[in-house]
């Protein structure tokens, strides 16, 4: 059975992925192709504290959960068939179908393109492909995930699963340790959002602990004390690194940001079980279209972006945030009815196979 509440959590979730790219393309705190900050201190930079430890791991522990509903109806065989055309077609063939637009757009904001005029053409393609990767590092690491989950699974048989299944929520807390000691390992050494150490456990407790209803109803009982502790860690977590870089290692790797992580990840599976666990024709479209909002929104925040920039620095800067969130939303939605119409490029550029969805 569908679980309401997982998708209303995917949904919810891109929509803070989304904004927090629309602050981010302004913030004065981290500089790694971005446009830049409107002053010297920005008080909306706070919004990017409050959700950046913690939603991308929520959403690899939804992707876990979601990998056991899915092999409960599907053989292993289809499944990895399913995940390879969704996630690594869009994330490897796509870039260079499509992607590749939001690589050029990245090289302009980072003013790359200006120091390449002498570098051949298909080599400049080949950086704008692999500078187009954005927000699809997600799905790459999840269609790794998926695979090595198949290989786990076959001398598995079920045994650490239905073990899962007892598992209390002082425990779950305590896997606060084990949050903190992933975060150390596994991360590559230049690009930070591969963090294969936290994403992964995060992928596989969702797939072997919280993918058991027992085990939410636990913690379903508990999403009050849970939602206020995860709001102080986070008013404590952005006071305490307010100015700190933290998108990188220096912050990310703390005992204080992976409890906040950790807190948050667990408040909003206890809460969303408790009150988030129904349909109506909004959620159920938001929960069609999330795929779409994903893929495409931070080609329309970077396009917008630079070009506000570049023909319209006289705008206020509320109205420049309204504009480039609006493009944010809207060009990914329009985009994404479109290309999903589109035989061959919605199977290269958004994974979907068959007839349109």
């Amino acid at each position: 059975m569908r679980k309401s509440y997982i998708d209303n959590i995917r949904w919810m979730t891109v929509i803070l992925v989304v904004l927090y790219h629309v602050v981010y393309m302004f913030n004065g705190i981290e500089t790694f192709g971005v446009i830049g900050p409107f002053a010297k201190v920005q008080y909306q930079d706070a919004f990017q504290y409050i959700v950046y430890p913690w939603f991308m791991l929520l959403l690899f522990v939804v992707s876990g959960m979601s990998a056991r509903f899915a092999l409960d109806n599907r053989s292993a065989k289809e499944f990895i068939r399913n995940r390879t055309r969704k996630l690594l077609v869009p994330s490897t063939l796509g870039l260079l179908v499509f992607w590749w637009i939001l690589g050029y757009y990245n090289l302009q904001i980072g003013g790359g393109l200006q120091s390449m005029t002498a570098v051949p053409k298909p080599v400049l393609f080949g950086i704008m492909a692999v500078s187009g990767i954005g927000p699809l590092w997600y799905i790459q690491m999840l269609w790794i995930f998926s695979v090595l989950l198949v290989w786990i699974r076959k001398p598995e048989k079920d045994r650490v699963w239905k073990w899962g299944e007892k598992t209390t929520v002082p425990v779950l807390l305590l896997f606060a340790i084990v949050i903190w000691g992933a975060a150390q390992i596994l991360n590559t050494p230049a690009i930070v959002v591969y963090r294969f150490g936290i994403y992964g456990v995060g992928f596989f407790m969702g797939y072997f602990i919280f993918s058991h209803e027992r085990v939410m109803n636990r913690l379903e009982k508990w999403w009050l004390p849970l939602t206020v502790c995860a709001g102080i860690l986070a008013v404590v977590f952005t006071i305490f690194y307010w100015g700190k870089p933290y998108a990188e290692h220096s912050v990310l790797d703390t005992p204080g940001c992976n409890l906040f992580a950790w807190f948050a990840v667990l408040a909003v599976l206890a809460f969303m079980k408790k009150w988030g666990d129904f349909t109506n024709p909004v959620t159920t479209r938001m929960a069609q279209r999330s795929w779409g909002l994903y893929l495409f929104h931070y080609l329309f925040i970077a396009m917008s972006a630079y070009y506000l920039h570049e023909y319209a620095t006289h705008l206020p800067v509320v109205m420049v945030y309204l504009c480039v969130a609006a493009a944010g939303f809207g060009g990914a939605y329009l985009a994404y009815e479109i290309i999903r119409r589109i035989p061959v490029l919605r199977w290269l550029i958004c994974g979907i196979g068959g007839k349109k969805k």
